[in-house]
């Protein structure tokens, strides 16, 4: 995920005219007078950065629990969006500050940005159920529901202005015209998850009832698919597919009970050519972990439940990973396409989701008890650095 550069609008926000002005007067000015104007500008924002008081006071008032995140991306280290229920920020400094970026009816599941302008959204209205597809051509000042009826996308994935990938637990669809039409695309039956790095190249994770999970691959499009993993359990469910150039991941759920859950973690660097056991962590409440054989570590991130991936480039990989019971969020990470994997330390935490955008550069949004917060690494996730934090009424 790269963007060019933050919301190429008409308006420029506060910060940018005050940043300009500085700029264009020290090309002018004496030294001094330059150290003057930068001393100027103000410093970077603390806590909740003065945004959405009044919705965070009415949520914490119906909910007693304080907003939170439910979706972040950021295309560069300096550059990105955190969306939640009825609400959009952005920061184009590296978290130094934030804008609101949308308030409204709209309660964001999922956001995905191709680039600083167009934009595309999985999202309900207020407490309905039904998800619609949404879009912005203004960076997320507004938005515009595509079609009159819901969708059952669990996810979306736009490659660019035009060309998407919609995904749902069974069946993957592609556009060609942003979102206004979609063709199916045919995967395996028992198909739990699907990734497709163009249209016709992709790889589905599917379920064999009493056997196990298969990894299929196709070049084809859907219209051929073949083997490229399988793993061995009695109860197979879900799990989830990532893939990006010539990398492959398969997180394979196990059992979850008593606040754990079991799993494994497959690599490939070669496109599913062959594969390596990262992960494998069982638990007492979960079970053993599925698959067989050896694998790198007995546990991941945190020693928790797995949440969300990256992959960078055609080597670096990184899971966030979070124990609600621990309090603890933490990420691993390989920079050898699987070969060499690291858990990294913790953070307090309940739950945890990543954006990262190069082999160091990264953003985690992670719940607390009573708070919601945004954090940036610059070392990989080794260390983390709060940049915004909602809070709820008790502290």
């Amino acid at each position: 995920m790269n963007w060019n550069k933050m919301l190429h609008q008409g308006k420029l926000t506060l910060l940018s005219a005050v940043l300009v002005a500085v700029s264009a007067w020290g090309m002018h000015a004496s030294p001094s007078q330059a150290a003057s104007a930068a001393t100027a500008v103000p410093a970077c924002g603390t806590g909740d950065h003065g945004l959405l008081k009044e919705l965070q006071a009415r949520h914490a008032a119906s909910e007693e629990t304080p907003l939170s995140f439910s979706d972040l991306q950021f295309l560069s280290a300096d550059t990105g969006r955190a969306a939640g229920s009825g609400f959009m920020i952005g920061t184009s400094d590296g978290g130094c500050h934030f804008q609101e970026i949308y308030q409204g009816q709209w309660n964001f599941r999922q956001i995905d940005f191709p680039n600083n302008v167009q934009g595309w959204a999985l999202a309900s209205v207020k407490d309905t159920a039904a998800t619609y597809l949404i879009a912005t051509t203004n960076g997320g000042s507004t938005w515009t529901r595509i079609g009159n009826t819901a969708t059952d996308f669990e996810r979306i994935d736009f490659k660019d202005s035009k060309r998407g990938f919609g995904y749902s637990r069974n069946a993957t669809s592609y556009t060609t015209d942003g979102g206004r039409t979609w063709s199916l695309i045919r995967t395996p039956a028992n198909t739990r998850s699907a990734e497709f790095t163009s249209r016709d190249k992709g790889y589905a994770l599917v379920i064999a009832p009493g056997a196990g999970y298969r990894v299929m691959k196709t070049s084809n499009g859907g219209s051929t698919w073949s083997l490229s993993l399988q793993s061995a359990f009695a109860y197979p469910e879900s799990g989830r597919i990532y893939a990006s150039g010539d990398q492959v991941y398969a997180l394979l759920y196990g059992g979850t009970g008593m606040s754990q859950t079991s799993y494994s973690l497959y690599a490939s660097s070669n496109k599913g050519g062959s594969w390596k056991r990262v992960i494998a962590q069982d638990s007492a409440g979960g079970g053993p972990a599925p698959g067989s054989g050896a694998a790198q570590l007995r546990s991941g991130p945190a020693s928790g439940k797995p949440g969300n991936m990256q992959l960078i480039g055609s080597s670096a990989a990184f899971l966030v990973g979070f124990s609600p019971a621990g309090e603890k969020v933490a990420v691993g990470r390989s920079y050898k396409g699987g070969k060499a994997w690291t858990n990294l330390p913790a953070i307090p935490g309940y739950e945890g989701m990543i954006s990262f955008t190069g082999l160091k550069e990264g953003w985690m949004a992670v719940r607390g008890q009573n708070t919601s917060s945004l954090y940036s690494t610059g070392d990989g996730g080794s260390t983390w650095k709060l940049k915004f934090v909602f809070k709820g009424t008790e502290q």
